[in-house]
């Protein structure tokens, strides 16, 4: 046999190897589908949380200033320092003050003995005035010695008058001096502990249209509150005595309850993002809070103890080729769709997770099972609440079941990681624990 015969019967023999090759792949690609990632129905409990952030503060806080100006002489408080009503926590030095006071005393000393000098000018004046008027009756004097007298008169009564005036006057600038006098020593307006100390011994205080802050005083940090700020997207679902839990950085594995005071009605906008202040009391008979700390805030609008779930990415699979009550099919591209995407021909079919219609029980919503035949079968089920992680099912799928999360690339029975795990969702915390001293 030839070189070449030989070589035409190897290159057809290959060529052969590689048809029939591609056709047994082909037939195994044919009988293989593909395969999914399940998760079991079980029992939990589930919480249902608007999310928040907010800072603890005292409830009622007071930032003692000056009304004087003066320099500091003593201090009768410091930071942390627990103080009574009507405590001296300051002093400033009373030379200036006690100067003045002094000023103010001698000017109203002068001020009455002028009016008392003036009061006996008018007496004279009075009897030089009615002895000219009679000498004038008899034409003894001439009329103009009568007007002048008159004139000394009155002119002595509206000196009285002034000076009178001047000793309202000078009480008025007396009061004053004594009343600063009397600033001079500050002292707390409230019982409490005191958060901050703004001055020193020696340290000037200027107060000119501003009182400056010298001290600031919380009545009472057993009882404080979370400032939070809400998002107006969920303001809606906050209401007063609603339970809240809440976690802080200085201890991150501790759970602090608390309770809704108050919703306050002014919007706060910043960056075109609306917020609204809610109130939050707290209980802190252990003093582990402190003000100032950021508090990472849930309430708990619903709570669900022992509940039917099932991860929340169930509702949002959808095979292949599905096609729903409305006719959007299933884009062979993808696996799962947003439940908040609209329905529209040629892309995803969103989960149905529209409000309950009036009279029914929870809200509408569909997942898959894997049905007999190996394929996926739709389930229409009624919803509860979610905490983002797991979703409460009321009806239509029995604890133990499996339900489709998606497809599985590891080609095994794995359950993916739901989308907002407690670990990495700070606003869907644990139920809240007792705290411990």
């Amino acid at each position: 046999m030839s070189m070449g015969k030989r070589a035409r019967i190897l290159l057809v023999g290959g060529a052969g190897i590689v048809v029939l090759g591609l056709i047994l792949l082909g037939f195994r690609s044919r009988g293989s589908g593909p395969r999914y990632a399940t998760a079991v129905v079980d029992r939990g409990d589930i919480s249902d949380v608007v999310g928040a952030t907010g800072l603890l503060q005292a409830v009622i806080t007071v930032q003692v200033g000056s009304q004087v100006s003066g320099t500091i002489a003593s201090l009768g408080a410091d930071f942390n320092s627990v103080v009574k009503k009507d405590q001296v926590i300051a002093r400033l030095d009373p030379a200036l003050f006690q100067a003045r006071v002094e000023q103010m005393k001698a000017n109203l000393v002068s001020a009455r003995a002028t009016v008392e000098r003036n009061r006996a000018t008018v007496a004279d004046n009075k009897q030089k005035y009615e002895r000219s008027r009679q000498l004038a009756e008899t034409n003894l004097v001439p009329e103009s010695d009568l007007e002048s007298a008159k004139a000394a008169y009155d002119g002595a009564v509206a000196a009285v008058g002034e000076s009178e005036a001047a000793v309202t006057q000078s009480q008025a600038s007396l009061n004053q001096a004594e009343l600063d006098l009397a600033h001079s020593v500050i002292q707390a307006p409230i019982a409490g502990v005191v958060l901050a100390r703004n001055v020193d011994v020696g340290q000037t205080v200027a107060a000119s249209f501003q009182a400056p802050v010298l001290f600031v005083i919380a009545n009472d940090l057993t009882q404080m509150q979370v400032n939070a700020s809400v998002d107006e997207a969920d303001i809606g679902r906050v209401r007063a005595g609603e339970a809240v839990s809440f976690h802080v950085d200085a201890y991150p594995d501790q759970a602090f309850a608390g309770k809704v005071d108050q919703v306050r009605l002014q919007p706060i906008t910043n960056q075109n993002v609306v917020t609204y202040n809610t109130m939050i009391t707290v209980d802190n008979k252990d003093m582990r809070l402190m003000p100032g700390m950021t508090a990472t805030v849930s309430v708990i609008i619903q709570d669900r103890e022992n509940a039917l779930r099932f991860p929340s990415p169930a509702l949002r699979f959808r095979p292949d080729g599905f096609v729903d009550d409305k006719g959007a099919r299933k884009a062979p591209s993808g696996t799962t769709a947003s439940p908040a995407a609209p329905a529209r021909k040629g892309g995803p079919s969103p989960a149905r997770t529209d409000a309950p219609s009036p009279g029914s029980e929870g809200r509408p919503g569909l997942v898959f099972t894997m049905g007999d035949d190996g394929r996926p079968k739709p389930v229409p089920v009624r919803l509860g609440i979610s905490d983002g992680r797991f979703v409460e099912v009321l009806s239509g799928l029995d604890e133990g079941a499996r339900v489709i999360t998606g497809l599985d690339e590891t080609g095994g029975r794995a359950t993916p990681r739901p989308s907002a795990s407690p670990a990495n969702n700070p606003f869907a915390p644990g139920r809240p624990q007792p705290r411990t001293r």
